[in-house]
C-alpha cells in the first residue's frame, strides 16, 4: 500500500466518521419541529374619532317690550291715583291730594307694569352643536415570548398563537396556522 492510497483511506475513514456522528448526533438532538409559547401580550392602539352631538334646547328669554317707557302703566296709575286722591278732603287739601295720588298712582303704575313686562318671557328652540371625541382601541399585533430548545427570544405575531409555533429548518414558521 503507498501513502497515497493510505491518505485516502485514513481521510474517507475521518470523512465516514464526521458523518455518521454528525447524523448520530442529528439522531439523538433533533431539531425541534414546534417553539413553545411562554406567554402572550395583545399590542392594542387607540385612536381617537371626532363626532358632531347636536341637542335641540328650549331657550327661555325676555319678550319684546311694546312700551319700553310704561307711559300706559304711568298713565292708568296716575288717572286711578288722582281719583282716589280727588276723593279725600275738599278745598285746596282736596287738590293736593288729587296730585299726590296721581304722582303716587303714576309711579306705582309704571313699576306695575316694569314687572309684568320683565316677567314676560317667551320659548324657542335652539340647536346647539359640540364636537366630542369617541375612542376605538384595536389589537394591531401580539408580543409573543416563546422557548425554542433551551433558548428563549420574543416576536411580534399579526395573529394570536396558539400554544406552540411550528419550527422549520431552525426558523419560526409565523405565518402559519398554530398546531394545537
Amino acid at each position: 500500500m503507498n501513502k497515497s492510497m493510505l491518505t485516502g483511506v485514513i481521510a474517507g475513514a475521518v470523512a465516514v466518521t464526521a458523518i455518521g456522528g454528525f447524523a448520530g448526533y442529528k439522531a439523538l438532538n433533533p431539531e425541534p419541529k414546534f417553539a413553545e409559547v411562554l406567554a402572550v401580550e395583545a399590542v392594542t392602539e387607540t385612536t381617537k374619532s371626532p363626532k358632531e352631538v347636536c341637542d335641540d334646547v328650549v331657550v327661555n328669554e325676555q319678550a319684546p317690550v311694546k312700551d319700553p317707557n310704561r307711559l300706559a302703566g304711568t298713565a292708568i296709575g296716575a288717572v286711578a291715583g288722582g281719583l282716589l286722591g280727588h276723593q279725600i278732603g275738599g278745598g285746596t287739601g282736596r287738590t293736593l291730594a288729587t296730585v299726590g295720588g296721581a304722582a303716587a298712582g303714576g309711579y306705582a303704575g309704571n313699576q306695575v307694569q316694569k314687572n309684568m313686562q320683565e316677567n314676560k318671557t317667551v320659548s324657542r328652540t335652539e340647536r346647539r352643536c359640540k364636537t366630542v371625541y369617541e375612542s376605538h382601541t384595536q389589537t394591531i399585533g401580539y408580543d409573543v415570548r416563546y422557548r425554542l430548545g433551551e433558548e428563549e427570544g420574543q416576536v411580534r405575531m399579526d395573529h394570536k398563537p396558539g400554544p406552540r409555533i411550528p419550527v422549520k429548518d431552525g426558523q419560526l414558521q409565523l405565518d402559519a396556522p398554530a398546531a394545537p
